[in-house]
């Protein structure tokens, strides 16, 4: 009786809190849940296409020949290591990644001038590592693909499983870091490459490069590209887009 009298109490405390009688009416008016904010994407400011090929940039993975006139015995072939700097003797770690082989020439030069009279270093590239590209949209098997040589979009597309059945082979997007680090876009017809591999439109790939592949039919690419900029983009990307490592 008492557990029974506990539970007819909390009915009605219920029931009071809900602004109704006995009789199931409402005392006030329902209220209407406010609708939902919507999530809004300016557009993407790229920079114009330019075929312009930068000078080389040192990735971690690539080797790199060293020579000092001056000192044959200082003369030594390095790995750019992960963190984006080589080991050479004398000195300590130099930061290798980014830089150009004539940037790379002078701060090893500067870092021997407290050891040596005539502090002359000469750098070659020995070997690079592989080009990693991004694959996304209407392809069997989007993601990261390391790609040696000269890779362009189809094969890349290709590595990516190919495309799908609803893929917009004639238009797909081609995303690169611009000479001032500013996004690049363009599109190409991959169709050809399919039906007359010579008059296809490849687009030979530089590390990083996005290649997108829109549904057909789908007015989707824009929303695409700013939700992958704003939310999806990798942190590798990020570092190729802003031109530094630390």
């Amino acid at each position: 009786m008492q557990s029974r009298t506990h539970l007819m109490t909390a009915l009605a405390v219920v029931l009071m809190a809900g602004g109704t009688t006995a009789c199931g009416h409402l005392d006030a008016e329902p209220i209407t849940p406010a609708p939902r904010p919507t999530a809004t994407f300016s557009n993407i400011g790229y920079a114009d296409w330019s075929e312009q090929e930068p000078d080389y940039r040192f990735y971690p993975g690539d080797e790199i020949e060293m020579t000092v006139p001056s000192a044959p015995e200082l003369n030594k072939s390095a790995t750019v290591q992960p963190d984006g700097r080589i080991t050479v003797p004398l000195v300590s770690p130099v930061m290798a990644a980014d830089r150009t082989i004539g940037e790379l020439q002078t701060s090893l030069s500067q870092a021997y001038a407290g050891t040596l009279l005539r502090p002359q270093v000469q750098i070659s590239v020995k070997a690079t590592a592989p080009l990693k590209v991004f694959v996304g949209g209407e392809v069997g098997n989007p993601g990261v693909f390391d790609m040696a040589g000269d890779g362009d979009a189809l094969r890349a597309i290709i590595q990516a499983g190919g495309f799908k059945t609803t893929a917009k082979r004639n238009q797909v997007v081609i995303i690169r870091r611009g000479p001032d680090g500013r996004a690049m876009m363009r599109t190409a017809d991959l169709l050809k490459g399919l039906t007359s591999p010579g008059g296809a439109d490849l687009v030979p790939l530089r590390r990083f490069d996005i290649v997108y592949v829109p549904r057909s039919g789908a007015a989707e690419t824009g929303l695409f590209m700013q939700q992958y900029f704003r939310d999806l983009l990798p942190v590798s990307f990020s570092y190729a887009i802003n031109g530094t490592i630390r």
